[in-house]
């Protein structure tokens, strides 16, 4: 089986769970994210784009209900043995064989944790949860019950989080080296994620971001790639992802030449970065370091520029996205704790110039402070 950790630590992992469990009074946990279920038994699938949902009992025992092709996935990526499938026909109602597993367990009366912020938990599949153990057991939301456990890496994870921000240095070498007038952007996004494809890594949880011209100033992946011009700027946002963990990079590198207000808006993102860099500490809040972001660009003057959350939490997650939480707002009073993992992002977007400005990078928490994971610089390329 290609398990990416040991036993030993999956057994850790489960034992915490099930402390935290405990902790809130629950029989047992529903789990719908992907996240949850690969940090807990190894399980690395899409297959929760489909109703899927792993059973962990307050014992410890678990259990898999999954469609057919994903029962060979779950034997060849995990440590789990009990997996049942459910059968796809017409009218198919899998919260009904979900039910029926739960009655194994003896949960009829009792309180369930439920991961309701799930991906693969559609308002439809709710629905059908929902309906299926109305009056049966009382469900208490328990979304951020793993999730929480997650935000301390372990050392094997790290291990991993380091890898993926070699494959994103790498990634960038190959964009700041093509970006150049009449380069095309699809041949850049070809050589950024084949250099992460090379080093072994994955597809990210998410599209690679890359805008140039009036699409520099999107933070968004959209369809439709273009020549770049000779005067022009190019933004990137991407992720190395190794095992499925992930370590980010946002740039805006300019074409042809650098204007003066280019200049001062990637002075404005050094020095916020710094300042964030500076605030992220055990025992701080996560709310201090996007105040800090915010001062910064607003005693520049870009208050109208910037965005209202400056980075997240990042570790192993799945499609649609690689943002992990808890995510840098104002008032967010998530403690940090070394060996946490965020990505911090200073975006600038002035449409009445119609300039972009972007500088980000990965940090771990330390004992004392950050530690930035990606080795390349943060000055202002221009080619």
């Amino acid at each position: 089986m290609p398990l990416h950790f040991s036993r030993e630590e999956f057994e850790k992992r489960k034992t915490a769970t099930l402390r935290a469990l405990s902790a809130q009074g629950l029989d047992g946990l529903l789990i719908f994210r992907q996240e949850s279920m690969y940090y807990l038994t190894g399980y690395d699938t899409f297959g929760y784009v489909y109703f899927q949902c792993l059973y962990l009992h307050g014992d410890g025992r678990m259990v898999l209900l999954t469609r057919a092709p994903d029962l060979r996935q779950a034997q060849h990526t995990s440590l789990l043995d009990d997996i049942r499938i459910w059968t796809d026909e017409d009218g198919a109602n899998p919260a009904g064989a979900l039910r029926t597993i739960l009655d194994e367990f003896g949960c009829r009366g009792g309180t369930l944790g439920i991961e309701w912020d799930a991906y693969g938990l559609t308002a439809h599949v709710g629905r059908q949860v929902d309906a299926a153990l109305d009056g049966y057991c009382s469900l208490s939301d328990a979304s951020r019950l793993v999730s929480g456990l997650r935000l301390v890496k372990s050392p094997a994870e790290l291990d991993y989080v380091r890898r993926a921000a070699k494959l994103a240095d790498d990634a960038l070498a190959e964009a700041e080296a093509m970006a150049k007038g009449g380069a095309f952007e699809g041949d850049i996004l070809a050589a950024m994620q084949g250099a992460v494809f090379r080093g072994d890594g994955d597809y990210p949880g998410n599209e690679f971001i890359i805008g140039s011209g009036p699409g520099a100033l999107l933070c968004r992946y959209f369809s439709g790639r273009r020549h770049l011009d000779d005067h022009d700027q190019l933004t990137l946002e991407f992720a190395g992802a190794y095992r499925h963990y992930h370590s980010c990079l946002m740039r805006t590198i300019l074409i042809g030449d650098a204007a003066p207000g280019h200049r001062s808006m990637h002075a404005v993102c050094r020095d916020a970065l710094a300042a964030c860099e500076d605030t992220v500490a055990p025992g701080r809040a996560m709310g201090d370091v996007f105040d800090a972001h915010a001062r910064v660009m607003d005693d520049a003057g870009m208050r109208e520029h910037r965005l209202n959350a400056c980075g997240y939490s990042l570790g192993t997650t799945f499609s649609p996205n690689w943002m992990d939480w808890p995510m840098f707002y104002t008032g967010n009073e998530t403690v940090m704790a070394p060996n946490m993992v965020f990505f911090l992002h200073m975006i600038l977007m002035d449409s009445d110039t119609n300039r972009a400005m972007t500088l980000g990078r990965t940090v771990r928490v330390t004992e004392t402070g950050c530690e930035p994971l990606s080795k390349a610089p943060v000055d202002l390329v221009v080619n």
